[in-house]
């Protein structure tokens, strides 16, 4: 859930409720997409036992079903179980084409630590409840009823549109996006993208904001350690190597990184700033003067969801030391979690830890992560597409730009060269949000709501 649009909630007290609207879809489209919804969540596809593949296949099939010939969809991927579906529609040629993307695997869910089956699709209480119910198989079954729906009634948009459902985004090393680009490049090689990272905010029934992702922070992993001959712990010393290491943590966790604000997120602060009363509205303004207001970016940086859009930051999140309790230890190490900000490079961070410790004793060393990426820029065509889109189902909702903390799939199109948004029009409860967790839920009105939206934004960008 993009941080930014969290924070809202949080702060915005005098908003007026907007009440809750029919969905103004038809009954046909309504049972296709919950059944593609249905189907997609009663296949498992976690990387320790499920099949990507049967997914993408049971995909293929609705769509031949619809009309799509054989040659306009393509099922693969590197391993048996990991398979992807792309299907194109054919448009007129007007534009170049357009991806909708989002990934049919889903993170591992034990039937144990669930009050229901997680791989069976239930409503109850409102909510559909399931594993990927939110992340990510609404929006592949929206995508694939949305193309199936446009196919059958013989729509043609003014370009090529790009159903794109792939494997290992959560994770499990075959990540269906890269292998695409690798191997099928030309299949994904669009002008835009459509992707998760975006969702609408609900706060006691009400909607605060629709995002409108346009970055994300990279994940990177650092080592950092500290050596010691060691000796009897009888006979302490002041040089210890948890001791070392203790303190270099304490540094990195009191350094903080410079601050960045692109364009798209000073957009996104600015909107936020003025539908926020008090302090944080006046901050707000404070932290997008030509010269941050000191003050202002303090008390922000002090705020975890908003300091997470600020800058990149550094937290430790594993920690080893010792070999036994009657010893002096001879290493300690702790492994740094980094979320950095778009454009930045690794090196730069490495460096800048190095000075954080600031003890040529402790070692710190970059382990890997995700590849650098920058922004997608916010376009009049995908703002008012969006804009418009919004306002027409939610009147008076604003759309706020924003830069997810987490990852999608999104940072990899970007690097290939193509412009990807997260939007979803999916609203969930901010205080209520299950991605990756026990229960995951969605609203059924959101879902449907989502559709509708998703629907009317794709027509917006096709005609």
């Amino acid at each position: 859930m993009p941080q930014l649009i969290k924070h809202v909630a949080t702060i915005v007290t005098l908003l007026l409720a907007h009440t809750s609207l029919a969905v103004n879809i038809s009954a046909v489209d309504k049972a296709l997409v919950y059944d593609v919804y249905k189907e997609l969540v009663e296949t498992n596809t976690t990387n320790s036992v499920g099949d990507n593949t049967l997914a993408a296949n049971r995909m293929k099939a609705r769509l031949l079903a619809a009309g799509y010939d054989e040659a306009d969809i393509f099922v693969g991927g590197k391993k048996e179980r990991k398979g992807n579906v792309v299907a194109r529609l054919r448009g007129s040629g007007e534009k170049e084409l357009m991806v909708l993307l989002a990934h049919l695997d889903v993170v591992e869910a034990k039937p144990t630590d669930w009050s229901m089956d997680p791989f069976t699709l239930h409503e109850k209480n409102g909510y559909f409840y399931g594993r990927g119910t939110l992340d990510d198989k609404a929006q592949a079954a929206i995508w694939t009823t949305i193309v199936i729906r446009m196919k059958e009634s013989g729509y043609q948009p003014n370009r090529d549109i790009i159903l794109a459902l792939t494997a290992d985004e959560e994770g499990g090393g075959n990540n269906g996006v890269y292998w695409l680009q690798d191997n099928h490049p030309e299949l994904i090689d669009g002008a835009i993208a459509l992707n998760e990272g975006g969702y609408g905010l609900l706060q006691n029934g009400q909607r605060i904001a629709n995002s409108i992702q346009t970055a994300e922070k990279i994940f990177l992993s650092y080592k950092v350690s500290a050596t010691n001959p060691g000796g009897h712990s009888s006979i302490p010393r002041e040089d210890n190597a948890i001791y070392d290491l203790s303190q270099a943590l304490l540094n990195i966790r009191n350094y903080q990184f410079p601050l960045v604000i692109n364009p798209e997120m000073r957009l996104g602060f600015a909107r936020l700033a003025e539908i926020s009363p008090g302090q944080m509205g006046e901050d707000l303004k404070g932290l997008l003067k030509p010269t941050p207001d000191s003050e202002a970016l303090a008390r922000l940086s002090k705020i975890p969801s908003i300091n997470a859009l600020l800058r990149t930051t550094a937290v430790a999140t594993m920690l080893e030391g010792g070999h036994a309790p009657n010893a002096l230890p001879q290493t300690a190490a702790a492994v740094v979690n980094v979320r950095m900000m778009p454009g930045s490079d690794p090196e730069d961070v490495l460096s800048a830890l190095i000075d954080a410790v600031d003890n040529s004793d402790v070692k710190v060393e970059f382990q890997g992560g995700g590849r650098p990426s920058d922004p997608s820029p916010l376009t009049d065509e995908i703002l008012n597409a969006v804009e418009s889109a919004t306002e027409e189902m939610w009147p008076g909702v604003a759309v706020m730009p924003t830069m997810t903390t987490g990852a999608t799939d999104g940072a990899k199109m970007r690097n290939a060269g193509v412009p990807t948004y997260g939007i979803s029009g999916l609203f969930v409860d901010r205080n209520d949000i299950r991605i990756h967790g026990r229960d995951e839920r969605l609203l059924v009105t959101s879902f449907y709501e989502g559709y509708e939206f998703l629907t009317l934004l794709v027509h917006k960008l096709s005609k």
